[in-house]
């Protein structure tokens, strides 16, 4: 074994793992369907537990019909987003972050987090017993409208009758966070229902488009110190989800958007379907209603960016939504570092660079004794050429006799790749971070190529429009392998020559970040190199 065929195989097994990443990006594991409807059943049996996906909603043509006929608009107003709840049934209408764009263009409007026609599923309705609040009952509100600063909070109260329950909704919202805590209050006053089911829902459109892979729109839920996520849109056209038991909060979320439920209870049952487009979910528990006895209720809601700061103030656990994967240990130490950074250069381009600085500064002593191996690596080539002519086929006698070799001369033959292997982890874990982190969205560096009006790198998170990075990137790949100590045979050497081209098809399409941390670390990488070549010359 010789130190070129070493790099070789770590070069080309990454080059196979980004390109399954590129062509098959992950699916998050979803637990089995049949299982989950029989602890459904088993704890459901007896009632009829539809909430979102239930014959029972009404018609969703009728609903936005209904609001606008009866409903009072309230505005909620606050340094982060600018809301309106409708009175008749505290329904959600639209909910609008104003520190986000839905594009990088001039002009574009705020983030809403309902969206067009996500009104006619009922955001932020309540559901009795399979009873559309919303659409049934008479309501009435107590309250303005609200405009909200600094650390100001602010309440809003929904009192309804609705077919024999009296509910009162009390609304309460933070200037400084996209949380909003309900209590709910119902009486049963006259309906002959002994038990009951009451559920929290929220809706939105889809968050991203129906063909992104990479950041796709899902249905997640957590409990039991598990992150649960369901991205079939099929299944969820089709059968939806259901999940029962110890759970702490649902949501519908993006790799940069959440709308959460966090139930007061943990008992229950999560559901979630996507109808027209609209993505619906539900977090329904079982309560009991005796006659003139009141129940009390809470639930907490979180509209808003996968911001994990301000996640981590909500109940229930809801910043474990903020979750990397398999790379999850290392993406989450890299946003560290880039926001740390960002705070002193304001531009995640430069904090990206200078990440990338602190990086090789890190693996600098491994890399040093990875250009030393290779050098030495090349000096023995000429004894290796001389081993092979004289055992020709006989790769056991081959073998024993080339790590005696390396042996006598103090070699690792492996050395030469290790900085390679383990710089491997902490690139998916950037690439993690650049497609998983909301401050790189829309995050710019440069935005406009150097002396023209052409809009350049505007967006970290996404690809570079004219391709510069990527080409530059696959050009200094190529001058580093021209820099490399040449070892192993001629065909060996080609291969490594084509491998520049094969990273920068890959890297076409991958995020302009990413590719300028490869970029960066390669320019790193050759200063080094010339530094090494230029000692061991001397």
């Amino acid at each position: 074994m010789d130190n070129k065929r070493v790099i070789l195989a770590v070069a080309l097994s990454m080059a196979v793992l980004l390109g399954w990443q590129f062509i098959f990006p992950s699916q998050p594991q979803t637990p089995p369907a049949k299982q989950e409807q029989t602890v459904t059943q088993s704890q459901t049996a007896g009632s009829d537990a539809s909430g979102p996906v239930s014959d029972q909603l009404p018609d969703p043509a009728s609903t936005a019909s209904i609001v606008s006929a009866k409903g009072t608009k309230l505005t909620i107003d606050t340094p982060l987003y600018s809301a309106v709840i409708n009175s008749q049934g505290g329904l959600l209408e639209n909910f609008k972050l104003k520190k986000f764009k839905q594009t990088i263009e001039a002009g574009s409007p705020d983030v809403d987090m309902v969206g067009t026609n996500a009104l006619n599923k009922a955001p932020m309705g309540l559901i009795l017993n399979g009873i559309p609040t919303w659409a049934n009952g008479v309501w009435g509100y107590e309250g303005t409208s609200l405009n909200l600063s600094d650390d100001q909070i602010g309440s809003l109260i929904f009192r309804g009758d609705v077919e024999g329950f009296r509910i009162e909704r009390r609304l309460t919202f933070h200037a400084d966070n996209y949380l909003i805590d309900e209590d709910v209050r119902v009486i049963n006053k006259s309906n002959p229902s002994g038990m009951g089911r009451l559920a929290f829902t929220t809706a939105t459109r889809s968050l991203t488009a129906e063909d992104d892979r990479y950041n796709p729109t899902r249905i997640s839920w957590y409990g039991s110190d598990k992150l649960t996520e369901e991205t079939d849109r099929e299944d969820l056209r089709e059968t939806g989800m259901t999940a029962s038991g110890n759970i702490d909060w649902a949501a519908i979320d993006s790799n940069y958007f959440i709308l959460a439920l966090v139930p007061g209870s943990d008992d229950i049952t999560v559901k979630g379907k996507l109808q027209d487009d609209i993505f619906r979910v539900a977090a329904e528990q079982n309560v009991s209603f005796d006659k003139d006895i009141e129940r009390q209720l809470s639930c907490s809601y979180y509209f808003g960016p996968m911001d994990a700061k301000l996640m981590e103030k909500v109940p229930g656990n809801l910043g474990k939504a903020v979750n990397f994967g398999w790379f999850d240990l290392i993406a989450k130490p890299l946003v560290i570092a880039l926001e740390w950074f960002h705070q002193y250069t304001h531009n995640y381009g430069i904090a990206i660079i200078l990440l990338t600085v602190v990086i090789k500064l890190l693996f600098w002593p491994l890399s040093q004794k990875s250009y030393k191996s290779m050098e030495q690596m090349k000096r023995l080539q000429p004894m290796i050429a001389k081993l092979r002519e004289k055992h020709g086929d006989d790769r056991e006698a081959l073998n024993k006799e080339m790590m005696q070799l390396y042996k006598t001369y103090n070699v690792n033959p492996a050395g030469g790749c290790l900085p390679m292997v383990l710089q491997i982890p902490v690139f998916f874990g950037l690439y993690k971070a650049l497609m998983g982190t909301v401050a790189l969205r829309h995050a710019d560096f440069i935005h406009y190529l150097p002396f023209t009006d052409i809009v350049w790198l505007a967006d970290l998170s996404a690809k570079d429009p004219l391709y510069i990075t990527p080409i530059v990137m696959g050009a200094t790949m190529f001058l580093q392998q021209k820099m490399t100590p040449s070892a192993g045979d001629p065909t060996q050497q080609k291969i490594m020559m084509f491998l520049p081209l094969v990273f920068t098809f890959m890297f076409l399409n991958f995020p302009a970040g990413l590719v300028v941390y490869w970029m960066v670390n390669n320019i790193l990488s050759i200063a080094q190199q010339w530094m090494m070549t230029r000692k061991v010359n001397n």
